[in-house]
């Protein structure tokens, strides 16, 4: 299995996200998370300024453009005027190209910058060997223009990779700096690096809430579209938990703070966005081989091209400007961002839809699923068990005071049979007595004294221990059965089944569309899980199956050549999870660290799960996309630039293969930010 989490660690570090072929610009590839890209594209746009003023004299005073022009301006020393003009745009306008031509040669990474950095330097040079008494024709005018160009692509390009990680920024940006500290009665205004975990602080109507917490007092709906995907508006009131960055409605609320700063779940998520955008996949690699490939192409082919015309007999000059344009035209620029741009772009989205990525080749195989299994309870069901029915064996009693004298045991049960009867018990009102001498009965239920009867609510593992029979249980009923028995009198029995999620119909006809075969896992018995798959039109169930027989099953599959997501709350399922060829731990909720998935979904809708899929497909097939684009543009730009269509008048000169280059880079760009989830 492909599932060693660390797997790319040592390309982690390598890697900067996304200016992988960017000499100078390395540190500033993931653009907006290093604090100097703002900085460092306006430097880029500066020399852009200056470079273009001073490349006018330099056109001005070039032989070739006045003979083009029609007009002469001759006066002494005027090649020297045009040669220090034109040093001072190489030096100054070639400094970014030329240091990443000295970087990328010291880290043996040669790629884009050596090859601007080289066509600029031969072409300079040159042209100072004919100001100093060299035969031939200079090239100066050619190599300001093209520095020129160069530099404008560059602030366009890094302006689009900057904008690729703005949703990012916008996560870190949700977060207020300050809060409202309760301390003795009064509120007072902090910074939220002030804040410690226990601190009460009030969040007013419409604020953000500022830290991840629990609420104390009050009663309020809670935007958190924006960090979970969850569209509506959640409540919140005594107990529930509320994460930072949220936004409050209208009523007012007082948190307890549980997490600040690193902790927060905001924080995490960005860790987890930046991290994800960090690791390549096996995508990024293949285009980081096939832009190093490119890069040995153009090298070679600026040499052959060169060789090539000079030995047709054509002048120097012309066969020097045939290499440089070939050398420019087939940077690896665009093939360089094809990729990037996309994984910048898609886990940022992905992240406020709630879908967080944290192993970049599983998101990118999610194309490949074949089966998809999902772990019934909390998934596809809403895992809350409700209360359908209560049957009275008893003449002594009613409905209600079942309920009622049951709930005094239940009170004290973490169970979700528990919790389903005592919501009932809240619904209709009836107040919950005491009760005395607890005491759990292990995997068959509670007893105790309440109001003093001898109470049992017991489930039937423990009639069939002690041999009570009881003829009325109904037995085609696919759900959970609980008795209650009043003084060694089983007096009735409360009937709890799971509910099925709305949305899970629709993410099993999206799957089902989509090609996707899709299995139900469940530890219930063989009845629950043919219905809950009959009714949801499934491809079939696995039922009764232990926590550590999951791995199994998903083996079994993998064995039998099916491509297995797998889909658990991380908790009793990560070993499967990690087996799975795609883990996606599902309704971890705040808690985003469910180490062994490839992918978390903050929410348990099942719709998400085939969001993410569908999401995977479009966000792999972006990539492929924009690698065909990149090296489409190559195949015919190169042999244009080399003069193959000579005999046609065909010829691109420097200038206008660096707008071509420039163009094939915005087309990427461009087509990266079409992708919708």
């Amino acid at each position: 299995m492909n599932h060693d989490h660390h797997h790319n660690e040592s390309e982690q570090k390598k890697s900067n996200g996304v200016h992988e072929h960017h000499g100078d610009h390395d540190s500033h590839g993931e653009g907006g998370h290093d604090k100097h890209a703002g900085h460092h594209i306006a430097d880029f746009w500066n020399r852009f300024i200056i470079c273009s003023i001073i490349t006018i004299p330099v056109l001005a005073l070039s032989p070739m453009i006045q003979d083009w022009m029609g007009f002469e301006w001759v006066f002494p020393g005027d090649k020297y005027i045009l040669a220090v003009l034109s040093t001072f745009i190489f030096v100054y306008g070639g400094h970014p190209f030329l240091k990443g031509l000295y970087d990328e040669v010291k880290d043996r990474a040669i790629g884009m910058m050596t090859l601007i950095g080289i066509a600029i330097t031969v072409a300079w040079s040159y042209s100072v060997a004919i100001t100093f008494g060299l035969e031939g024709m200079d090239f100066y005018w050619e190599m300001a223009t093209l520095i020129d160009i160069m530099l404008i692509g560059h602030y366009f390009e890094m302006k689009s990779v900057m904008g690729a990680s703005r949703s990012l920024e916008l996560l870190v940006k949700m977060m207020p700096s300050s809060a409202h500290l309760i301390r003795d009665g009064s509120t007072e205004e902090v910074q939220l690096d002030q804040l410690k975990k226990g601190d009460l602080i009030l969040v007013k109507p419409g604020e953000k809430v500022p830290v991840d917490g629990v609420v104390t007092k009050g009663e309020s709906y809670v935007d958190e579209s924006m960090l979970t995907g969850e569209s509506k508006p959640v409540k919140k009131d005594s107990d529930s938990k509320v994460i930072g960055g949220a936004v409050n409605g209208n009523g007012s609320l007082t948190v307890k703070v549980e997490s600040t700063g690193k902790d927060s779940y905001l924080s995490k998520v960005v860790k987890l966005v930046e991290d994800a955008q960090k690791v390549k996949s096996k995508t990024q690699n293949f285009a980081d081989r096939a832009a190093r490939i490119l890069t040995f192409v153009a090298l070679g082919g600026g040499t052959i091209t060169l060789t090539v015309w000079l030995l047709a007999g054509f002048s120097f000059v012309f066969a020097l400007e045939r290499m440089v344009t070939v050398m420019v035209i087939s940077c690896p620029h665009a093939l360089g961002l094809a990729v990037p741009l996309v994984v910048a772009i898609s886990t940022s989205m992905a992240a406020q839809k709630g879908l967080l990525i944290r192993n970049r080749t599983a998101f990118e195989n999610a194309r490949l699923i074949t089966t998809i299994i999902f772990d019934k309870t909390g998934t596809l069901t809403k895992g809350s068990h409700e209360l359908q029915e209560t049957i009275v064996l008893s003449d002594q009693y009613e409905e209600d005071e079942l309920l009622r004298l049951a709930s005094g045991l239940e009170q004290h049960s973490e169970h979700y049979i528990a919790a389903g009867l005592i919501r009932k018990v809240g619904e209709l009102n009836i107040s919950i007595p005491d009760s005395e001498n607890f005491k759990y009965l292990p995997g068959q239920g509670l007893e105790g004294t309440v109001e003093n009867k001898s109470i049992k609510v017991v489930g039937p593992n423990y009639l069939k221990e002690h041999n009570i029979r009881v003829s009325e249980a109904k037995e085609d009923f696919t759900g959970t059965i609980v008795y209650i028995i009043i003084d060694d009198d089983v007096s009735g029995y409360f009937m709890f089944s799971d509910q099925i999620r709305e949305e899970s119909f629709d993410a099993i006809k999206v799957l089902k569309d989509a090609g996707i075969k899709n299995l139900l896992l469940t530890g219930d018995n063989e009845k629950v899980a043919e219905k809950v798959s009959d009714e949801l039109n499934m491809d079939g169930f696995l039922a009764n199956v232990l926590p550590h027989d999951k791995l199994e099953k998903v083996k079994e599959l993998q064995e039998a050549g099916e491509f297995v997501a797998m889909t658990g709350d991380g908790v009793n399922d990560a070993p499967a999870l990690a087996q799975a060829n795609v883990g996606i731990a599902v309704g971890s909720g705040t808690d985003v660290a469910a180490e062994t998935a490839d992918i978390i979904l903050v929410n348990s809708n099942p719709r998400d799960i085939a969001d993410l899929i569908m999401f995977g497909r479009a966000t792999y097939n972006k990539m492929l996309q924009n690698l065909w684009w990149a090296a489409g543009y190559n195949i015919l730009a190169i042999p244009l630039a080399a003069g193959v269509f000579y005999n046609w008048n065909i010829l691109l000169n420097p200038a206008m293969g660096a707008v071509l280059m420039s163009l094939s880079t915005i087309v990427v760009a461009v087509n990266a930010k079409l992708l919708r989830a």
